[in-house]
C-alpha cells in the first residue's frame, strides 16, 4: 500500500565534530532512500517541532510523511512507533454523514459512523442551503455547522476505536460540489447559475487544523476532485469503486441522491451527466417518505386476486414511514393491481377501505394505524405519485439521453452499477416495471451500496487510486442536461408507465386505459 500517511522508522547517525550536517537536513538523507525521485520537504511551519523532536528521540524514531502531489512532507517525528495510524473517510451527504476509520498499517476498518448533516435546519435541499449561503453571515454558518458535523463523528469513531480524535492523522472527504464549497467555505452563488462553474474542481490537499477539524493539526485532509457544478468527487469515487474506468466492457454507474447522476464508458471513454431525479427516489418528496433506515417501508406486494397487502420494513419493526424503494415497489404494485392508470392516477376502483380524502385531494393507506409505530397511517397520495411519476420519467430520460448522445442501446451494456441506498434496496424488477430502469435481464444490474464512501477509504490507502482520480476528471466528458433539448422531449415521453412507447418495456403488462 502506498497509503496518504505513512510511518517510516529510522535510525540516524548523531551529529559529531566530524559530521555538521543540520538536523533537518539529517533527516531528509536518512529518508531520502525510501522516496527515490520525488521531492521530500518539511514544511516551513512544521519545520521547528519536526527538529525538535527528532533531536529529542535522539536522531532515532519514526517520521511521519505525507504523500502530497509531487512530493512528500515530512510533517512529524515521534520517538516510537504507534501501533496504529488512523484516517477516516467521509462521504459528505447532503442529509447525512457516514464515515470510516481506517488503519492505514493495515488496511483494516477500525470503526464506522453516521450522523445527520445538520445544515437541514437551514434548508432540506442544496438549492435552500446556496441562497442562504448568500445572506448575513450565511456561508460562515454552513461553513461551521458541517465542520461541528465532522468533528462530532470523528469523536464517535475515535471513541469506538479507543483512540482520541487527534490521534487521526487524515481525511478523504468525498461529495458532491456543493457540499465540498461549504466544507472548504467557497462561495457556491455560481454553481446554480449558468453556466454553473465552481470555484474549483480539484482542490489541492489541506491541514485539519485550517479548517478547525479537531484532527491532527497537521493532518492531511484529501478531498475528491469533481467535474462540474452537478458531477462531484461522490460520483467520482463510485467510478474508482465500481473499476468502471478500468472495464474492457462497456457500464454504466447510476447513483440516486440528491440528483441521479449517471456516468457511461469503459477504460477508453467515460461521459457523464446528472438531473434532479434523486428526491422523491429517497423518499424525500412523499409526505411519509424517509430515508431507508428502522421503520422504513422497503417492499410492499398487492396481490390484484385478494387485494391482500404486505409491506416489510428495513429492519421489521412497525412501519414509521416509506423510503424510496418503498415508493418504487408500491407505485409499480399499484399499476399491476389497476388501482392507477399509465399517468400514475388513482383510477378509484375497488379497494374502498383503502382510499381516505385529504387537504390535498385522494390518498391510499399503506399501513393502517393500528400497524404503525405511532398509531398514525401511512398513506400516499395523488401528489405523492405525481412527483414519483416525474421523479421516475426524469431517471428514465437522463439513461437514455446519455446513452444516445454515444449512439448505444441499452442491450450493449455489460453492467449497470447501481449505487448507495437506492441500489441497496431497490427491486430492480419494480423499477423496470415502472419505466424508471431500462428493460434488461435483473442480473445486469449490480448494487455497489455506499460507493462515494468506498472511493475515499481507497484513496486513503492507495496512491494509484489518488492519481487514478485526478487523471479520470481530464478524460470525462460531461453531458450538461439544464440546457439539453432531447432529455426534455424524452422527459415528455416518459411520464406514462412504463411508458408512451411500451415496445421498449416488453416484459412489463400494458393496461390500455
Amino acid at each position: 500500500m502506498q497509503t496518504l500517511v505513512q510511518f517510516i522508522s529510522i535510525e540516524a547517525i548523531p551529529p559529531s565534530l566530524g559530521d555538521n550536517t543540520g538536523d533537518i537536513d539529517r533527516l531528509k538523507k536518512a529518508l531520502q532512500s525510501n522516496f527515490a525521485g520525488r521531492e521530500l520537504v518539511v514544511p516551513y511551519a512544521r519545520m521547528a517541532e519536526v527538529a525538535g523532536r527528532f533531536r529529542q528521540a535522539d536522531f532515532s524514531g519514526c517520521a511521519v510523511i505525507c504523500d502530497m502531489p509531487g512530493r512528500f512532507e515530512i510533517v512529524d517525528f515521534l520517538a516510537q512507533t504507534p501501533a496504529v495510524l488512523p484516517a477516516m473517510a467521509l462521504d459528505l451527504g447532503t442529509t447525512h454523514l457516514e464515515a470510516s476509520l481506517i488503519n492505514l498499517l493495515d488496511g483494516s476498518i477500525l470503526a464506522r459512523g453516521n450522523r445527520e448533516n445538520a445544515q437541514i435546519s437551514y434548508g432540506a435541499d442544496i438549492l435552500s442551503r446556496i441562497h442562504f449561503a448568500a445572506g448575513h453571515e450565511g456561508l460562515d454558518k454552513l461553513h461551521q455547522e458541517i465542520i461541528n458535523c465532522i468533528n462530532k463523528l470523528a469523536a464517535q469513531l475515535a471513541g469506538k476505536a479507543g483512540l482520541a480524535t487527534e490521534e487521526i492523522r487524515a481525511l478523504s472527504v468525498s461529495g458532491n460540489t456543493t457540499m465540498i464549497h461549504f466544507f472548504l467555505r467557497l462561495d457556491p452563488y455560481h454553481l446554480c447559475r449558468e453556466p454553473y462553474i465552481p470555484l474549483v474542481n480539484d482542490p489541492d490537499p489541506c491541514r485539519a487544523g485550517d479548517l478547525g477539524l479537531n484532527l491532527h493539526e497537521e493532518g492531511v485532509v484529501w478531498v475528491m476532485p469533481s467535474v462540474g457544478s452537478y458531477f462531484g468527487g461522490d460520483l467520482i469515487s463510485g467510478i474508482l469503486s465500481s473499476g468502471l474506468d478500468q472495464s474492457e466492457d462497456t457500464c454504466m454507474l447510476i447513483d440516486v441522491g440528491t440528483n441521479a447522476e449517471v456516468v457511461l464508458g469503459n477504460r477508453e471513454w467515460l461521459i457523464a451527466c446528472a438531473g434532479a431525479a434523486g428526491p422523491a427516489l429517497e423518499g424525500g418528496v412523499a409526505k411519509m417518505g424517509m430515508r431507508a433506515g428502522p421503520g422504513a417501508i422497503e417492499h410492499v406486494k398487492i396481490d390484484p386476486d385478494s387485494g391482500r397487502i404486505d409491506f416489510q420494513t428495513i429492519d421489521n419493526s412497525a412501519p414509521r414511514g416509506i423510503c424510496g424503494s418503498g415508493i418504487i415497489d408500491l407505485v409499480a404494485a399499484f399499476y399491476l393491481a389497476r388501482i392507477i392508470d399509465i399517468r400514475g392516477k388513482f383510477r378509484g376502483v375497488g379497494y374502498e377501505d383503502r382510499f381516505i380524502e385529504t387537504d390535498e385531494g385522494l390518498a391510499f393507506i399503506v399501513a393502517h394505524g393500528h400497524e404503525s409505530a405511532n398509531g398514525e397511517p401511512v398513506v400516499i397520495g395523488q401528489v405523492d405519485l405525481d412527483a414519483m411519476m416525474r421523479s421516475k420519467a426524469a431517471m428514465y430520460s437522463i439513461l437514455t439521453t446519455i446513452t444516445n448522445q454515444v449512439g448505444l442501446e441499452f442491450a450493449d451494456l455489460k453492467r449497470i452499477y447501481v449505487a448507495g441506498a437506492f441500489g441497496r434496496h431497490i427491486d430492480p424488477r419494480q423499477a423496470i416495471t415502472l419505466g424508471m430502469l431500462p428493460d434488461l435481464p435483473l442480473d445486469t444490474f449490480e448494487p455497489i451500496g455506499n460507493s462515494s464512501l468506498a472511493g475515499a477509504e481507497q484513496v486513503l490507502l492507495e496512491r494509484a487510486d489518488r492519481e487514478r482520480c485526478r487523471e479520470m476528471i481530464r478524460r470525462i466528458t460531461y453531458l450538461e442536461l439544464n440546457v439539453n433539448q432531447e432529455f426534455m422531449l424524452r422527459f415528455s415521453g416518459s411520464r406514462f408507465i412504463p411508458h408512451t412507447d411500451h415496445t421498449l418495456f416488453p416484459s412489463v403488462p400494458f393496461f390500455n386505459d
